[in-house]
């Protein structure tokens, strides 16, 4: 084993598609990492994480990966239609570094994964899978999309149950982790986000990261799955999602007087904690083409 002066190391990324948040993540998404993003529903997280399936099909020398994705998918039905509605405008942005006639979407492979157990198994065979792929294009993206949903109401609230939770959570990231150092993969999670009641700053006054408490919609969260997920991920990212009262007005309906109330969705990312990132912060808005960070 030869020593490494890790301040020195320089890890490949993926670009998000957007330049303020590849600035803000120092390049974007890094290969031999799992990287989470955390967010309540309707946040963002499948449209960072569709983006991301679409710019990581870009050659090396433009931020992406010069490769396919792997996308496994917990929740609902997978969104065909917003990845077809992406695809569009991300051909149409990158023509020139595309192969001509080329359907960026035909480069995802989509799974749908029901239980712990059925992850366990696929990621077994995804070693497999990328050795002896028989795309040109091999896989150097896995998404999960969303941990959370495995999890949810297939183990009980017993210290027996939550113990055999953990272990799972164990032996899934240590397995994502070896793919991603054999095959130099970046790994992309989602998670959801529970209520948080108490006074204590954290969980049980515990405080992980760059961020004391989370908000989002006017209520205090925390990460789904503990302390013990936490310690499985090796950078983590929070999407809030907040309305804001822009003005007040008062006029007239049906010949009656009423007071209206105009209101601006604001959606923030933050760094909560990651090895290679300080703490930080960006505005972001979701359009037709895709997400965007918004300098202010």
């Amino acid at each position: 084993m030869i020593p490494q002066n890790l301040l020195q190391l320089t890890t490949q990324k993926c670009k998000t598609g957007c330049p303020i948040l590849d600035r803000l993540l120092r390049g974007g998404i890094p290969c031999d990492s799992i990287t989470e993003i955390v967010a309540e529903s309707g946040s963002g997280k499948t449209q960072i994480c569709l983006q991301l399936s679409l710019h990581a099909q870009l050659p090396l020398s433009h931020g992406g990966l010069g490769a396919s994705s792997l996308y496994l998918h917990t929740e609902f039905s997978f969104p065909f239609r917003r990845l077809h509605q992406l695809s569009l405008s991300f051909r149409s942005s990158n023509a020139h570094h595309l192969p001509t006639n080329d359907n960026p979407c035909d480069r995802i492979f989509v799974q749908s994964v029901h239980s712990a157990d059925q992850l366990l198994e696929i990621m077994s065979k995804t070693e497999s899978f990328i050795e002896n792929s028989k795309t040109q294009v091999p896989v150097r993206l896995i998404v999960i999309d969303s941990i959370a949903a495995l999890f949810r109401s297939e183990f009980d609230n017993t210290p027996v149950e939550l113990k055999r939770r953990s272990s799972f959570f164990f032996k899934i990231s240590s397995k994502l982790k070896a793919l991603a150092k054999r095959f130099n993969l970046a790994v992309l999670v989602t998670n959801q986000v529970v209520d948080l009641v108490g006074p204590n700053e954290g969980i049980n006054g515990l405080r992980i990261g760059n961020l004391g408490c989370l908000y989002t919609s006017g209520r205090r969260v925390c990460p789904a799955l503990g302390l013990a997920w936490a310690n499985c991920v090796n950078s983590r990212l929070f999407l809030s999602r907040n309305e804001d009262v822009i003005r007040e007005e008062n006029g007239k309906l049906n010949g009656e007087s009423h007071d209206f109330v105009c209101k601006q969705q604001r959606r923030k990312l933050y760094v909560v904690f990651s090895p290679h990132l300080a703490e930080s912060s960006s505005e972001f808005v979701i359009t037709r083409e895709g997400l965007f960070g918004v300098e202010r």
